[in-house]
Parts: structure tokens; C-alpha cells; sequence
């Protein structure tokens, strides 16, 4: 009888403690409230001043620093491609069509980036989505090698 009384005290401490400190005085919901409503007029205020909706574009530095790689890497790409069609000749054996089809494939992405970018030059469109697309499909192409 004593350990149901004294479990029945405890429950009942607790419960007492956690509405008592669950509970919140009205000036103190105002307050939070005036402060959520402070907040969320700073961040549209933050978010109507930011101008990430704006295409921006690249520095004439930073577009030829890119453009150099890039044209570096295209032609080292190229360069991989001759190799592997050399290999292909070298062999005496005709490989199977899939591969050389996947050569051709591989020599038709590398020509489509060139021209990407020489299109790029021409337009000067949003510098960073640009530049985050066509190092993805660099990226892209850079596998497709290493499964060949």
C-alpha cells in the first residue's frame, strides 16, 4: 500500500512540475511571437535584397582561366580518343561494335562541349549555372573514359 501511495506522489509531482513549467505567461507569448514576426520580416527583407535571381556574369580573368582549362581538357580528351582508336587498329582484331561505338560516342561529347563553349563566348549567359553544367558533363565525360 505504501509503494502505490508513494508512486502515486511521485506521478503526481511530476505531472504538477511539468505543467508548471509547460506553461507560459501571456507577456511571454507576445514576446515570442513579436519575435518571430521580427524575424521572419528580416528574412524577407534579406531575401528581396539578394540578387541570386540575376544571371551573373564571369570576370574576363576567370573566363579565361576557365576557357584554358577547359580547352586543355578537351584536348587531352581528344588526344585519349586517338590513342584508343589507335588501339583498336593496333590489335589487328575487331573489337566488338559496342566499343567502337563508344569511341564514337566519347569523340561526339568531347566535340559537343567544344562547341559549348565557344557558344558560351558568343552569349555570355548566367556565369554560374554555366560553369557548374559544363564541369558536371566534363565530369561526366571523365567517367565514360574510365568505362571504356
Amino acid at each position: 500500500m505504501k509503494k502505490i501511495f508513494f508512486s502515486l506522489a511521485i506521478a503526481t509531482m511530476f505531472m504538477a512540475g511539468t505543467v508548471f513549467t509547460s506553461c507560459q505567461s501571456s507577456d511571454q507569448k507576445d514576446g515570442d511571437e513579436n519575435a518571430m514576426l521580427n524575424k521572419t520580416e528580416h528574412d524577407m527583407q534579406v531575401m528581396q535584397n539578394d540578387d541570386s535571381d540575376t544571371p551573373k556574369m564571369a570576370t574576363a580573368d576567370e573566363w579565361e582561366t576557365f576557357k584554358l582549362e577547359s580547352e586543355l581538357q578537351i584536348n587531352n580528351n581528344k588526344i585519349r580518343i586517338k590513342e584508343l582508336k589507335e588501339k583498336i587498329k593496333k590489335t589487328g582484331v575487331i573489337l566488338d561494335s559496342d566499343y567502337t561505338k563508344k569511341i564514337e560516342n566519347l569523340e561526339k561529347k568531347n566535340k559537343d562541349l567544344k562547341t559549348k563553349l565557344e557558344k558560351y563566348d558568343k552569349e555570355q549567359s548566367d556565369w554560374g549555372k554555366f560553369k557548374r553544367e559544363f564541369k558536371h558533363d566534363m565530369d561526366e565525360l571523365g567517367k565514360a573514359f574510365k568505362d571504356v
